[in-house]
């Protein structure tokens, strides 16, 4: 049917139904499909690399005889992974419906390759995450975490060693702190590092993405004195998820804490004013 122009033949095959017939034939015999089995693999139509996604992007016919759909297959072809390009990175994301400006694609896109090289395949949830978090990463870093190692197993404490990277006074701080579990030793240990006093509110954790390199989200929400702020980091690493969350939550509450300082003196210098020109 491919070049039936060419031969002058023609089969009656209805080739739309191959892809599900392989799947039943699998199903009987027990045989998986290999995903590099011609016309019917999940990779058939599948194009990783940067420079055929780049073409299969402008073309189809660049790199397919065939059309996928005329198989029974998806007709998404770009399948991203650590030997994409940005071309076909960012043509993804504006079929999620996501438009990225030129200034931002750089730190974007280093974030994806990242990703891509801990991840086989990055689904289209891990790339919503990508932006989510690239958004919410507006907050000043007064904290930043440069080292993390724990030490957990099975009827013994956990303990957690930090390293915390400081802004206001240009410096790191090491901290070592043990802890019920890892979560528990991470967070006693930072706490320790940033000098901070606070209430933990509420931990939560989720799976972001398919299979078991699929991404942890970790949500984290801290008190002081009535007020509330919110941590969520994503990572295949769910305790670097975790530390990443308290931290970002950190920098949230000294963020709120130097607005109110600002406040404070703003006012004290008007009331000045006022009682000098009374």
């Amino acid at each position: 049917n491919v070049r039936r122009q060419h031969f002058g033949t023609h089969t009656g095959v209805e080739t739309t139904l191959l892809s599900e017939t392989s799947k039943m034939v699998s199903m009987a015999t027990g045989f998986p499909v290999p995903p590099n089995k011609a016309i019917v693999g999940s990779n058939a139509f599948s194009h990783e690399a940067g420079i055929h996604q780049h073409g299969v992007l402008k073309s189809r016919e660049t790199y397919e005889i065939m059309r996928a759909e005329d198989v029974g297959q998806s007709p998404e072809a770009i399948r991203l992974g650590r030997h994409s390009g940005r071309h076909g990175l960012f043509s993804r994301l504006e079929k999620l419906g996501f438009f990225v400006g030129e200034e931002r694609r750089d730190k974007l896109y280093q974030k994806f390759v990242e990703l891509a090289d801990e991840k086989k395949e990055i689904f289209d949830e891990d790339l919503v995450a990508l932006v989510q978090e690239a958004k919410g990463g507006g907050a000043s870093a007064h904290y930043r975490l440069e080292h993390l190692s724990i030490i957990s197993g099975t009827g013994r404490t956990s303990r957690a060693e930090v390293l915390l990277y400081h802004s206001s006074s240009d410096t790191s701080c090491r901290k070592i702190a043990d802890g019920d579990g890892p979560v528990a030793a991470i967070y006693n240990a930072i706490d320790m590092a940033a000098g901070s006093h606070h209430g933990l509110v509420s931990y939560g954790i989720r799976s972001v993405g398919e299979g078991k390199d699929a991404m942890g989200e970790v949500s984290v929400l801290i008190s002081e004195n009535g007020a509330l702020f919110r941590g969520v980091a994503r990572h295949t690493d769910v305790l670097q998820a975790s530390a990443n969350a308290y931290i970002q939550a950190l920098n949230q509450l000294e963020n709120f804490r130097a607005n109110s300082e600002e406040e404070f003196v703003s006012d004290g210098i008007m009331q000045s004013f006022d009682s000098d020109g009374g």
